[in-house]
């Protein structure tokens, strides 16, 4: 007699509740485990423990940098003139130029009304063509608010250039038409107001301007004595007077007007020996 062959199927074991009987058979077998409670007080310390020393040294590395930074004199960025932003303009001679041609080059920005002298600023410029005088990378520049009619420019650039002591090559004294040039100073020196001419009188962000060699607006750094977070100046010599007729003692024997324009310099000196990015 011929046992008929068993199919793969039937070969195959037995299933209970989807599982193989030997798998089921095993999982009864399995005990809960009990945790210990001294080893988990063990790891809850030792997690602690992790935790605080990690929390210290992230702390120590936080005051490291705030400390660091206290003392950091190096001046702040304040925005990027892009090369398409560029202000072209027509100088005392006659000559167009524009602004970027000066790149490579730290450059001292006043902005200035010719029918509105402003002796801080200007005597500030007229310090730093002197102490600068014969120094290649430092160039100055006076833009003039109040242009009048084209043909008439070069005359009045002339005049305001005599009348501030400023020469070329190392100082110019430019400008454009006023709506373009008004708009360039608000927009990439980050003035804090557009200039514009009320009840006869000019009014407009008096602070000079201080571009790196690599087209930067720079701004001083004064590191604070108590430590913290240092000071970031603008060169406005309108707020030292200011400060001087309240009284406001800067801690050296120089009035904030001298402080300022001592300041002036060393953030020059400073950006002279930058390198240009390539």
């Amino acid at each position: 007699m011929i046992v008929p062959e068993k199919s793969f199927v039937e070969l195959l074991p037995r299933r209970v509740g989807g599982l193989p009987c030997h798998r089921l058979m095993a999982t009864n077998n399995l005990e809960p485990v009990t945790p210990e409670p001294k080893k988990l007080i063990k790891t809850a310390l030792i997690l602690v423990a992790i935790m605080i020393i990690g929390g210290t040294l992230i702390l120590k590395a936080y005051e490291k940098s705030v400390k660091e930074a206290s003392k950091d004199t190096r001046p702040s960025f304040l925005t990027q003139i892009a090369k398409e932003k560029d202000l072209s303009y027509v100088r005392q001679d006659g000559e167009i130029r524009d602004l970027l041609s000066l790149e490579g080059k730290v450059v001292v920005v006043q902005s200035l009304a010719s029918e509105q002298p402003d002796p801080l600023a200007t005597a500030a410029m007229q310090k730093l063509s002197e102490y600068f005088k014969g120094n290649d990378d430092v160039a100055l520049v006076t833009l003039m608010l109040d242009p009048g009619e084209p043909t008439e420019l070069k005359e009045e650039l002339q005049a305001l250039a005599a009348g501030i002591g400023a020469e070329l090559p190392q100082w110019t004294v430019a400008s454009n038409d006023q709506p373009t040039l008004h708009k360039f100073i608000k927009n990439e020196f980050k003035a804090n107001m557009l200039p514009y001419k009320k009840d006869g009188e000019w009014r407009y962000d008096p602070s000079l301007v201080l571009i790196d060699k690599n087209r930067h607006v720079r701004r001083a750094v004064i590191p604070q004595k108590r430590g913290g977070s240092p000071y970031v100046a603008t060169f406005d010599f309108d707020q030292a007077a200011a400060w001087d007729e309240e009284g406001i003692k800067t801690g050296t024997t120089l009035s904030n007007i001298g402080q300022l324009e001592e300041l002036l310099i060393q953030t020059i000196e400073i950006l002279v020996v930058e390198e240009i990015d390539l």
